[in-house]
């Protein structure tokens, strides 16, 4: 196996830091931008009288950095080339995403609302493969502008994990279906035109089949979003959502009725694989940040890295990322090769380890950097907060070592029913 990082991808990180250096760091630093990415970013961002929504002109500087990155051909770089991307493979993504979260904080890859001038869109990669097309002709030219933003509508006041047992229904009344019941941490509501309500249309409780995935437009009468819930790292835009008798067409259909859980297992693939190199990229920023530090602190006359209590914590988490990097690598290759739910529990691996790998690179860096390191006038604060997250959403760490459990004991997957030879 060739370890060598492909000369395109090396190239495109090139090009990618020439980008930002030209365009970007120059648009972070303008007409006091920087007030997004120093002490005072969570107030800059945050419209506390508005439901703790992030503000307009924080919105508006995100929109900025995107047009521009589109204009000089990096957004829409995983993209399929029919719609304007480059085909950038999920190595390649898991490389870049991996690059510009080493970087630190910034407004090149800030990861606020899925923020970079490379762009995530696991909603258009699920449009392009599971739309229909008049629903392709419809969203997915706005969906990459932006002025169609889709939500993401699973999870459930009684129901995070288990979104087999939902008690969101939709019944079905001639051409039309009538959907009931309440969503939470529906993300995407502050600004979104559709939401991607999950539904169950047939089956029991506990049945994988029998979702359905709606494409319901949030003006729709007896859509109401109750509440944005205030969170860790703010602003929010995670609501909990009420659906009262919501009349939508059998055309919003998603991927067929009854295929809901299908789509929204390759939403959460599409997005986990690439969190979890962005988990290491910040963590080695971390790592990195903390090592430069206690090189340059004097304390009790003597350099703060010639202590063994900075060295061997430093040492192990650098040691885990070097381990999770290879991981991330292999299973992103292995997706370019294989449908991605072949390597569902490697992904899951990747997924559990990156997030708390870049909570506890964070944690000891702030520990490292003593009281600055616990201020805002340092990132790590905010790497934690924002991090900390992705061991609980689109699956927390005990879900996803509960799928890798499953693989390994025979529960599902590729090994499903195998017995020993002891049995």
């Amino acid at each position: 196996m060739d370890f060598e990082i492909p000369a395109e991808i090396t190239a495109k990180l090139a090009e990618l830091d020439a980008f930002i250096d030209r365009e970007i760091k120059p648009l972070e630093e303008m007409d006091d931008n920087i007030r997004f990415f120093d002490h005072r970013r969570e107030h800059a961002r945050t419209d506390w009288d508005n439901g703790g929504q992030p503000r307009p002109e924080w919105e508006e500087l995100l929109g900025e950095m995107r047009r521009r990155a589109d204009k000089a051909g990096h957004l829409r770089f995983a993209l399929p080339k029919e719609l304007g991307g480059q085909d950038g493979s999920n190595l390649a993504m898991a490389i870049i995403r991996e690059h510009l979260a080493h970087k630190g904080l910034g407004l090149h890859n800030d990861l606020q609302n899925e923020s970079s001038i490379v762009g995530n869109f696991p909603t258009v990669h699920i449009m392009h493969t599971f739309g229909t097309p008049a629903q392709k002709d419809e969203y997915l030219n706005g969906m990459i502008k932006g002025t169609h933003r889709l939500a993401f509508g699973l999870t459930e006041p009684d129901h995070g994990s288990d979104a087999t047992w939902m008690e969101t229904t939709a019944v079905r009344q001639g051409d039309d279906w009538v959907i009931n019941g309440e969503k939470m941490w529906n993300t995407g509501l502050h600004s979104a035109t559709i939401d991607m309500i999950f539904a169950r249309t047939s089956g029991k409780a506990g049945d994988a089949r029998g979702i359905t995935c709606f494409m319901v437009p949030t003006n729709a009468p007896g859509f109401k979003v109750e509440q944005f819930l205030w969170t860790f790292n703010m602003p929010t835009d995670h609501a909990h959502v009420t659906l009262n008798n919501v009349r939508v067409s059998n055309e919003t259909i998603l991927g067929g009725e009854g295929n809901g859980l299908f789509i929204a297992q390759h939403f959460v693939h599409e997005n986990r694989i690439r969190q979890a190199a962005s988990g290491v990229g910040a963590a080695q920023y971390c790592i990195d940040e903390s090592v430069v530090y206690a090189r340059n602190r004097k304390v009790f006359g003597k350099s703060l890295s010639g202590n063994q209590a900075i060295q061997w914590p430093l040492a192990e988490l650098h040691t885990e990322a070097e381990m999770v990097r290879g991981l991330v690598y292999k299973t992103a290759w292995e997706m370019d090769r294989v449908h991605h739910l072949d390597v569902s529990d490697k992904v899951s691996m990747c997924n559990y380890r990156a997030n708390r790998l870049v909570c506890n690179a964070s944690d000891q860096a702030i520990q490292v950097h003593g009281g600055m390191g616990y201020s805002r006038h340092k990132p790590f604060e905010h790497i934690y907060r924002h991090h900390r997250r992705y061991r609980i959403t689109e699956g927390s760490e005990e879900i996803q070592i509960r799928k890798v459990a499953g693989h390994l004991f025979g529960f599902m997957g590729a090994n499903r029913g195998h017995k020993s030879r002891e049995e």
